[in-house]
């Protein structure tokens, strides 16, 4: 797949995938969602392997979904923390987990997405700001 052409390409959902439609860069994502910053927490977590974590974090830096920062100079040491782009990313991540909760709910017990503050279980949907639809709902089709 030419991920470099999607990435330029006239299709947002081609843009968007070519940054962040692997496994792992949307699984870093979630992880920083949850408060991971640091490298190791992001390996012991994930249990992803060093140098693909290495790669994945180092592209959702260059393409802006997680800023850099030097916590420590002495050791030279970084942490990873969402950006504007990364945190308008989240509502993305919480639709494909209720969607799997939905229809892919098999295996180990699920969790469940709630609100900090009241405990309340959240469910996401995705809804036309115009007229508060929600998307799905209604055919859609696409214009130039």
């Amino acid at each position: 797949m030419d991920t470099e052409k999607l990435s330029c390409g006239p299709c947002p959902i081609g843009r968007g995938l070519a940054r962040v439609g692997d496994v792992w860069s949307m699984l870093i994502l979630r992880d920083a969602a949850l408060g991971a910053t640091r490298f190791d927490q992001f390996r012991a977590g994930l249990g992803v392997a060093p140098n693909i974590l290495s790669r994945r974090l180092k592209a959702l830096t260059e393409d802006g979904l997680l800023e850099k920062r030097r916590y420590s100079e002495r050791p030279p040491r970084d942490e990873y923390v969402l950006t504007s782009a990364g945190r308008d990313f989240l509502p993305v991540l919480q639709l494909l987990g209720d969607w799997a909760r939905k229809h892919h709910g098999g295996g180990a017990p699920m969790t469940r997405l709630v609100d900090a503050e009241t405990g309340a279980e959240v469910r996401p949907v995705a809804v036309d700001a115009a007229t508060g639809a929600p998307l799905g709902a209604r055919p859609l089709r696409v214009v130039d």
